[in-house]
C-alpha cells in the first residue's frame, strides 16, 4: 500500500525547536516524530511513502533519504508555494496515480500514534466510502469541577473525556476523491463536506493514543506520557 504524509509545517508555535528543522522532525526520545510514522507504515505492510515538503524540506531527505533503511521506498513533493492540506493531498494522488480501486492513506507528520492501520484499513474496505478519517475524543485542556446539589463540590476530574471526536489527521482516500480536492486550499473546507452530504465520508472511532504537536507545551506532555508508556512497557515482567 502507499502512504502520503503531509510534512510541510513551519510550527511557527514550537520556535525555537523548528528554526533549524521543519516540526515533523522535532526529536522525542531521541527520534525525529515522523520516524515514528515510518515504523507505524511498515509494521502495516505499507511499502510506498511520498512525503510532501516544504519549510526546510531538505532536512528531512537528509535523514530518511530512499527509504530503505525503512523498508520503504520514500520520494518527495517539494511545494514552491503552499498548497494547504487539501491541495497537497491532491498533488500527491496525481503523482502516485493509485489503481481505480486502491486506497491511499494520508497522515499529518506532526503526530504521535500506534493506530491499528490495519483495522482502519479493513473499516474503510467494509464501507466502501470515497474517505474516511480517525477520529479521537477531545479532551478538555483543563481539570473540571464536578459540581452537586447545594452548590457542593463532588470531587475533580483532571481533563476529561468530552463527549465529542475530533479529526486525528488520518485519512484513507480512494482514487476517485482526487477532483473534489482544491488544487490549492484545505479539504476540511470544501471536499469533506461535500462527501459528507452525499453519504460517502466515514469516520473511524478510536482511542489508540494519539498526540499531536502543534505547540511547545504539546511536545512538553507527549514527551512525557511517552516516556511513561515506554517505561512501563520496559518494566512489564517477563516470561522465563
Amino acid at each position: 500500500m502507499k502512504a502520503i504524509i503531509l510534512a510541510g509545517g513551519k510550527g511557527e508555535r514550537l520556535r525555537p525547536y523548528t528554526e533549524d528543522k521543519p516540526k515533523c522532525m522535532i526529536p522525542v526520545l531521541g527520534n525525529p516524530l515522523l520516524s515514528f510514522t515510518m515504523r507505524l507504515l511498515r509494521a502495516h505492510g505499507f511499502n510506498s511513502v511520498t512525503i510532501c515538503g516544504g519549510y526546510l524540506h531538505e532536512v528531512v531527505e537528509s535523514y530518511f533519504g530512499d527509504g530503505s533503511k525503512w523498508g520503504l521506498k520514500i520520494d518527495y513533493l517539494v511545494e514552491k508555494e503552499p498548497l494547504g492540506r487539501g491541495g497537497a493531498m491532491r498533488n500527491a494522488l496525481e503523482h502516485i496515480q493509485p489503481m481505480p480501486n486502491e486506497s491511499v492513506l494520508a497522515m499529518n507528520g506532526d503526530m504521535l500514534t500506534n493506530l491499528n492501520l490495519s483495522e482502519f484499513i479493513n473499516f474503510h474496505k467494509k464501507h466502501a466510502a470515497t474517505a474516511s478519517l480517525v477520529t479521537v475524543p477531545l479532551r478538555s485542556p483543563y481539570g473540571v469541577v464536578d459540581v452537586g446539589e447545594n452548590a457542593a463540590v463532588n470531587g475533580f476530574r483532571e481533563k476529561p473525556e468530552l463527549p465529542f471526536w475530533i479529526n486525528a489527521g488520518i485519512y484513507l482516500l480512494d482514487p476517485k476523491i482526487i477532483n473534489d480536492l482544491p488544487k490549492i486550499g484545505d479539504h476540511e473546507e470544501t471536499t469533506f463536506p461535500k462527501l459528507s452530504a452525499e453519504g460517502t465520508l466515514k469516520a473511524y472511532q478510536t482511542r489508540a493514543f494519539w498526540r499531536t504537536i502543534d505547540t511547545v507545551k504539546d511536545l512538553t506532555e507527549a514527551r512525557s506520557e511517552f516516556e511513561q508508556i515506554m517505561f512501563g512497557a520496559f518494566f512489564q515482567p517477563v516470561a522465563t
